[in-house]
């Protein structure tokens, strides 16, 4: 199984991935937050900073573009392409509601017509460029039965991998994904297929897996942002059951058990998140706003610690910041299976 981290928007930039990939491995491929090429035919300081080589060694990374214009995306992907990219991402899966109105992302989906068209030129465009097209999608704007007439669309080009999250534009991310459409999806797509959808945990995982055997590779985004482990652990599990069916006695009986997020790693990770912000960020103010994002989901990580992440979010100044995630460091003890609580708590 390939473990994918997806793209999160404000979070998941080359300082959060170089972290990650510091403290955390078992990610095949980190996606970018997506780049969105306009006429003026220049890439912004952050996303260029954020698909520098330079600033993603060791990782295989995947940049995504949001566009519904074939020639902005196919410049964008020139671009990608001089910069030593093999591979570029479109979003179609984004729902925000500035996104949606411009028919960008999830918005795209609701003009097969137009999206068809699209996928025809780019796809011309990118064989010229020999890069390879890879496509992160919902399954519809307002109702899953779009997605029979999208997936025929699909099936009609070659991709590297269409990756699904099997909601439509209108759930964000409330209720619960979509798996028969999903499970329509792997019987009928022409194009190998990946699963994105509330993979909060390595027992999510495990049950995915037995239910998809076929699906060789998952994304995470949400539920890595809470327990930055989850890939190691998703895959010591899977190694473990393995071993178990070989040996035939259970993973028990083995003696071993799968790793915990370890509390001296996870601090160790953030410091260096932290430390990069504060190094390529201007102003303390700006630098906390990052943290508290991550610390929105990060807080799941930690028992009976309401209060300590409180006091995160209300911190103003970096001192103040700082004493807080050492007391929440000090005082809370990490759940032993973290998962991301936010779809509970209306988050």
């Amino acid at each position: 199984m390939k473990y994918y981290f997806a793209p999160m928007e404000g979070i998941t930039g080359y300082v959060f991935r170089n972290a990650h990939h510091q403290y955390f491995h078992q990610i095949d491929e980190y996606y970018t937050p997506f780049i969105t090429p306009t006429q003026t035919r220049k890439l912004t300081a952050r996303e260029m900073n954020d698909v520098l080589p330079e600033h993603n060694e060791g990782m295989r990374v995947i940049p995504q573009i949001l566009t519904n214009q074939a020639e902005d995306f196919l410049w964008a992907a020139e671009k990608l392409k001089q910069l030593g990219y093999g591979e570029v991402n479109l979003n179609l899966g984004c729902p925000s509601g500035t996104v949606v109105s411009k028919n960008r992302g999830s918005g795209f989906l609701a003009y097969p017509v137009r999206l068809d068209r699209f996928l025809y030129e780019v796809s011309e465009g990118l064989d010229r460029l020999d890069l390879k097209l890879s496509v992160k999608t919902r399954i519809g704007k307002l109702d899953g039965d779009e997605f029979e007439e999208l997936l025929e669309i699909y099936n009609q080009y070659p991709m590297e991998k269409l990756i699904i999250h099997p909601r439509v534009q209108l759930d964000y991310y409330k209720n619960h994904p979509n798996r028969e459409v999903f499970r329509a999806a792997v019987q009928n797509s022409k194009n190998r297929v990946c699963y994105n959808g509330d993979l909060f945990s390595d027992e999510d995982i495990r049950m995915f897996e037995r239910e998809y055997p076929e699906v060789n590779a998952v994304m995470m985004g949400r539920g890595l942002l809470t327990n930055p482990a989850l890939g190691i652990e998703a895959a010591a599990a899977r190694q473990q059951a393995a071993a178990s069916l070989q040996m035939a006695f259970s993973p028990q009986e083995t003696g071993e058990d799968r790793p915990a997020l370890d509390p001296r790693t996870l601090h160790a990770f953030h410091n260096a998140v932290l430390a990069g912000y504060r190094e390529v960020i201007p102003g303390d103010r700006n630098v906390l706003f990052k943290m508290k994002e991550l610390w929105a989901y990060l807080g799941d990580a930690f028992a009976d610690s309401k209060k300590q992440v409180k006091k995160i979010r209300k911190a103003e100044r970096m001192a103040d910041y700082e004493a807080a995630v050492a007391n929440i460091f000090a005082t809370c003890e990490l759940v032993r299976d973290p998962v991301f609580l936010g779809w509970k708590q209306g988050k």
